[in-house]
């Protein structure tokens, strides 16, 4: 017994070939001349079978498969089954792409299994062929499918309807469920599916403790088969002999909705999981709604366009979360009884496709390539660039492949970060300026676009902060206008001097180093939260109105870190504060991103209360003013803040800080 499998270096396929192998016969494997790489892969992990798997040079999209004429003649009367696994699984891939695929690639591979005579054609299908029928859908149903609107389901159902008018080769159809990763290891090879909510759930893990409850909705139904039982189950069901002509249901009988499926894997992540979830019918409108709204030329059609691209969602999924079709695989299991195949259950696995997801597919993995990929050969200019977050920062893009601009006011510190960099043989320029100063920041504004045209990327950096309780400023009423000449002024200042490059060059992005303290409205911090709410406030509206024109606005809300800045305030010694590493990490994480803002999980939750409860917030913000003093800057004394006798408050306070921050 012979076998020719199309599609063996897919996903699917490269867990059925080996399965073949084991069997003791020649397995001839369709493989075009960019596959030999996945081919060798397979053969890896055929172990000692590897012999009997035999590469046939082809290609789906060709009559015959493009199969030389004496490769045909040698497999010719030598073939018993033709497995065709080939085809396009993707839900957002091109009608054209689809109909190339699912329809002509299957045309060819019948052509060729009954061109050399083949025993049966095994066609991998798939419960998309039942479109959006209301209701269970049997192995014996076909012609009943309704809704085939969408190309993917339409060109399943038309590559199925093939296989069943065919008369000239037996066959055998199988229907397998939305196929995730290995249920033992968890392998996959794309993002598809399931996988597309995981980086949802990842946000809000980000952002809300574990114990959290949401509100969600039931959702439509769902059915989750993991590869290595598709595989398995194919391999037994096509040598159980009298089976011709019958169709299998590879899908799980347990009746899963969105919700559940979402709870299991949300408590992989240990995320907050859905704990009140609405009447289904509710999805359905809503999902009509956005699907209809998302269809349209309408403003609100961008709007649901930008939010499904954050997330990494694609707008055809939108269709799966009412999904009304449940699948009876009655047949097939009690086939499968009767042998050592078994399907898993998703609670006994969840997690392994999680874990794989997260060490493996998660887009934002491997940062470092993802932020060269991001900035290599821009143009990046960094205020406050010769010290702390900027420096840190500054040094970070370089090293990534930017072409690194910093301005600051020491013209000392600004050349020890250059000749670091040029040690490295990073590019980095160097200009002094006072910001503050809008002569002086015009004039380097002038020489900045002579010298460079236009700026690709501006981190708004430099600032200065004073931590002094309200009625200890009476008087000093330059305090807040010195906050707002540096943190504000200055920064829309450049900001508006480098904004027409941006446009004319058709895109750019502007990032806004901002504070924790705008979010919790951190006490002693009036003056300094106030500017950097303000210019919060501007890149807001800025974002908006540059949006259709490719300039993207971000804000990053760090945390207090280690820098020259916080010096003064000794109290902040004992503090694990954030290093000037982690927080240049976090700017250039929102560069790769293009977050519209990107705070800690401190920060998100605070902000999260304060809009929730902000009685809460300000009770807290009462008792952070009582227990943490006064530095003896701000007091006007001469008194080491080293002094200030550590009550059982502030101790409790420290740790629970190495709690967040450790």
């Amino acid at each position: 017994m012979t076998y020719f499998v199309t599609g063996g270096t897919g996903f699917i396929g490269r867990h059925v070939v080996p399965g073949l192998a084991r069997l003791g016969r020649p397995v001839y494997v369709l493989t075009r001349p960019g596959s030999r790489a996945k081919l060798d892969r397979i053969l890896s992990e055929c172990g000692s079978d590897k012999q009997r798997v035999v590469p046939v040079e082809g290609d789906l999209s060709e009559p015959l498969l493009g199969i030389t004429p004496e490769q045909l003649a040698a497999l010719e009367g030598s073939v018993q089954h033709v497995f065709h696994l080939a085809a396009l699984y993707d839900l957002d891939a091109s009608a054209a792409d689809l109909e190339r695929a699912n329809i002509s690639g299957t045309r060819n591979a019948l052509s060729l299994a009954s061109e050399i005579g083949a025993a049966c054609f095994h066609h991998m299908s798939s419960i998309a062929v039942a479109g959006r029928f209301p209701g269970r859908f049997s192995e014996d149903m076909f012609e009943e499918a309704v809704h085939l609107d969408h190309p993917y389901f339409r060109t399943k159902h038309a590559a199925e309807a093939l296989v069943r008018a065919n008369q000239r080769v037996p066959w055998r159809i199988y229907r397998p469920g939305m196929v995730v990763g290995h249920s033992a290891t968890g392998v996959m090879d794309k993002i598809d599916g399931p996988y597309y909510l995981f980086k949802l759930i990842q946000k809000v893990r980000s952002v809300l403790p574990p114990w959290f409850p949401l509100l969600g909705f039931e959702g439509g139904h769902v059915n989750l088969v993991p590869v290595d039982f598709v595989a398995a189950a194919l391999v037994r069901l096509a040598h159980i002999a009298g089976e011709d002509g019958r169709c299998f249901h590879l899908t799980d009988p347990t009746d899963r909705r969105v919700g559940e499926v979402l709870n299991l894997f949300a408590q992989a992540a240990h995320a907050p999981r859905l704990s009140v979830q609405l009447d289904t019918r509710l999805l359905e409108t809503a999902t009509a709604v956005v699907t209809s709204v998302s269809n349209s030329s309408l403003p609100v059609a961008r709007i649901v366009d930008q939010v499904l691209h954050e997330l990494g969602i694609p707008r055809a999924i939108l269709q799966l979360f009412d999904y009304p079709t449940t699948f009876d695989a009655s047949h097939t299991q009690a086939l499968l009884a009767a042998t050592d195949v078994r399907l898993p259950k998703l609670e006994d696995y969840a997690w392994r496709l999680w874990d794989y997801w997260e060490r493996h597919l998660d887009p934002e993995l491997h940062a470092a390539r993802n932020l060269r990929a991001a900035v290599k050969d821009k143009t990046v200019l960094v205020t406050g660039g010769s010290s702390g977050i900027g420096r840190a920062t500054a040094l970070e893009l370089a090293e990534a492949g930017a072409r690194v601009l910093i301005v600051a006011r020491d013209p000392v510190r600004l050349a020890n970060v250059r000749t670091e960099a040029e040690k490295r043989g990073w590019r980095l320029s160097t200009y002094v300026c006072d910001l503050a100063d809008p002569v002086d920041c015009e004039r380097f504004l002038t020489r900045l676009r002579t010298e460079h045209g236009h700026v690709d990327i501006l981190i708004n950096n430099a600032g200065r902060s004073i931590r002094r309780a309200i009625d200890n400023t009476y008087g000093r009423m330059h305090d807040y206008e010195r906050l707002m000449q540096i943190n504000y002024f200055a920064a829309v200042r450049i900001t508006l001097g480098l904004l027409p490059g941006m446009v004319e060059q058709g895109g750019g992005m502007v990032v806004i180093v901002s504070s924790i303290g705008v979010l919790t409205n951190a006490a002693r911090f009036a003056g300094y939260n106030a500017s950097k709410a303000a210019l919060e406030a501007f890149a807001r509206c800025a974002a908006g109105e540059y949006n259709s024109r490719g300039i993207h606005f971000s804000i990053v809300n760090l945390p207090l870190v280690r820098t020259p800045m916080v010096a003064p305030t000794r109290i902040f010694d004992r503090f694990p504060l954030l290093e000037p590493e982690r927080a240049a990490q976090m700017v250039c994480s929102a560069i790769v991103q293009r977050s519209d803002r990107l705070a800690t999980r401190l920060g998100a939750l605070a902000r999260f209360v304060e809009l929730l409860m902000p009685s809460l917030n300000r009770a807290i913000m009462s008792e952070a003013f009582r227990i943490f003093p006064e530095s003896a800057a701000a007091r006007g004394t001469a008194s080491a803040e080293g002094s200030e006798p550590e009550t059982p408050e502030l101790a409790a306070c420290t740790s629970l800080m190495h709690a967040v921050h450790g």
